[in-house]
């Protein structure tokens, strides 16, 4: 199977055998079981490096839902960056990796009035707003816990900077508030004293290959902050990009191209430097699947291979309630494969024509179309590539009530368990976090 640009670069061969980091992957395989995700923190570290290089004036934001396994937290915390949340929940894991309140931003709509209390009372440094009943949520209680709350306002711009795979901004949405909407929204922001208001979140798009989109986006960040400013007469204190930074999935795409966008970004910075109301304005952007997807592999063992009516099926030990993203059921209409490889016959020729199933009893578990292989035999180890992003916390990981996955990491000729097999996600942690919201809403009956 042709994989996508600089797989194949990333994950060197030892003989025809897959490493990860520097260990075969089928040691990985043997000492921790299979399926498992498995992720390379030298892959995590470049990825870092590379974007820091190319935004060096810019804050960096990880966006927790992208993987929120609490060793990656820690590790992009130690690199310098912030974190953006998207629920309590993570709130909760973010603090127990060790994030100071005030290095969180909160976005996301349908924020309940329990979690921004719960956020106004841990100091999470910015909510930010996704409506206007949002807005005069966080002002009574902020009202109420005699708290001014640091507030940006998310907004849905218009139709002019859509872009990327998964368009989103420009059109009718549950999140951000309208760009039209914006002054009201404003002018109700600085008349309560509750509401410290810092600035804006643009919403737009995901998964943005093409350097021009993402500064086409960022232009227009700048447009809706000058906009703002002139609105509520007081300097614009943050300007949150949004995420949106891409990867390559597939045959045909290309990467990102950093050094393009680094200038891009140079350039805007010249004009923000000679912009009054923009000075001391902290510019943000909160990546997620471009720093940890690529770090990721899914390995699972083939368990059987049969003929069905002239088409054969490699049935693997995990599937689609594992990594529901390969299985093209999370957001793909035309679905594509994911890159993958049989990782005991690395670059070995492709000599047979498969479709690659999960062990689930529906015909959705199919995590690969037509795939190009070599002969694959039962016994043999498939990796799926690009999944360390959206792949096991996104999945229904109690479909059929299969173990969930162990999660390892990979340093040089190291390797640790992150989270072991069948383990619910931070159940412990998931019932006090429902136990303590549970008592705040009580508060609204």
């Amino acid at each position: 199977m042709k994989l996508a640009t600089g797989i194949e670069d990333s994950f060197p061969a030892f003989g025809s055998e897959l490493l990860i980091g520097n260990i075969p992957a089928s040691r990985l395989a043997k000492e921790f079981g299979t399926p498992l995700f498995v992720y390379d923190q030298a892959i995590l570290g470049r990825q870092w490096e590379r974007l820091r290089a190319a935004v060096p004036n810019f804050a960096i934001y990880y966006s927790v839902k992208a993987n929120p396994n609490l060793n990656i937290l820690a590790f992009f915390l130690a690199q310098g960056a912030g974190l953006e949340i998207a629920s309590a929940g993570e709130l909760r894991l973010t603090r127990e990796a060790g994030c100071p309140a005030n290095r969180l931003l909160f976005a996301g709509p349908g924020k309940t009035p329990a979690e921004i209390e719960l956020a106004i009372q841990q100091g999470v440094g910015e909510i930010h707003a996704e409506s206007l009943l949002e807005l005069e949520r966080i002002a009574s209680i902020g009202t109420r816990l005699n708290r001014r709350v640091p507030v940006a306002i998310r907004v849905n711009p218009g139709a002019d900077v859509q872009g990327g795979a998964m368009r989103m901004g420009g059109k009718p949405a549950p999140f951000g508030i309208d760009e039209e909407l914006l002054e009201l929204a404003l002018q109700y922001a600085v008349s309560q004293f509750a509401i410290d208001f810092r600035g804006i979140h643009l919403f737009t798009g995901t998964q943005i290959l093409d350097d021009e989109v993402l500064l086409a986006q960022y232009r227009k960040g700048l447009q809706v902050a000058r906009q703002a400013a002139a609105i509520t007469g007081q300097p614009i204190r943050s300007l949150d990009f949004g995420g949106g930074l891409g990867v390559p999935y597939f045959r045909g795409e290309e990467k990102l191209d950093l050094i393009r966008l680094a200038s891009g970004i140079a350039e805007l910075e010249t004009e923000i430097n000679h912009d009054p109301g923009l000075a001391g304005t902290r510019f943000i952007i909160e990546p997620g699947r471009y720093l940890v997807a690529e770090a990721g592999v899914y390995l699972t063992s083939v368990i059987d291979v049969k003929l069905s009516r002239r088409k054969k099926f490699v049935i693997l030990d995990g599937g689609m309630n594992h990594h529901l993203a390969a299985s093209g059921n999370l957001g793909q209409v035309i679905k594509k494969n994911f890159p993958m490889a049989l990782a005991n016959k690395w670059r070995c020729p492709d000599d047979e024509l498969v479709e690659v199933v999960g062990p689930l009893c529906t015909p959705l578990d199919t995590l690969g179309r037509s795939v190009e292989l070599p002969c694959p035999e039962p016994g043999d180890l498939l990796a799926i590539f690009q999944s360390g992003a959206y792949a096991r916390t996104a999945s229904p990981l109690g479909f059929l009530s299969h173990p969930s996955p162990p999660e390892v990491m990979v340093a040089g000729e190291r390797a640790w368990l992150l989270r072991k097999r069948g383990a619910p996600a931070d159940s412990f942690r998931d019932a006090e976090c429902a136990e303590t919201l549970a008592e705040a809403a009580r508060a609204y009956d």
